[in-house]
């Protein structure tokens, strides 16, 4: 039974092993494409999280920007008086954290790797495969 199923498929001729090459490869091309979107779908969840680290680090380094120039604001206005101080310091901190956030941001988008690693693996096995069974 097997044997006869070889002799069958061995009977084939160029125009179906052609079909059949193009069939396969067709389906070949579909699932690496799926595998393309699926990766870098991945990888565009990852910069969206260190884009919105980012956001939320210019919106604090904005709001000491803020704070900074109300105390300035505060201190010309007032000469002398102490509560231009905390306005400052408040400033200063409040720019600290928001610089951190930007920094901690962009470190994070200099180590994302935006290559679908996966997919160039399997299109290079593939490619590998094909090479192989190419007489």
């Amino acid at each position: 039974m097997q044997q006869t199923r070889r002799e069958n498929r061995d009977e084939r001729s160029l125009g179906e092993l052609f079909s059949d090459l193009a069939r396969d490869l067709g389906t070949l091309v579909r699932q690496e494409l799926a595998l393309a979107r699926t990766e870098l779908t991945d990888k565009a969840a990852e910069v969206g999280k260190n884009v919105g680290l980012l956001a939320a680090g210019g919106l604090v380094a904005y709001a000491g920007f803020l704070a900074l120039v109300a105390g300035v604001i505060i201190g010309l206005g007032q000469l002398g008086v102490e509560w231009w101080i905390s306005a400052m310091v408040v400033g200063v901190v409040v720019a600290g954290v928001g610089y951190l956030l930007v920094r901690r941001g962009l470190d994070a988008l200099g180590r994302t790797n935006l290559k679908p690693e996966r997919t160039i693996e399997t299109v290079r096995d593939d490619m590998h495969m094909m090479k192989e069974q190419t007489p």
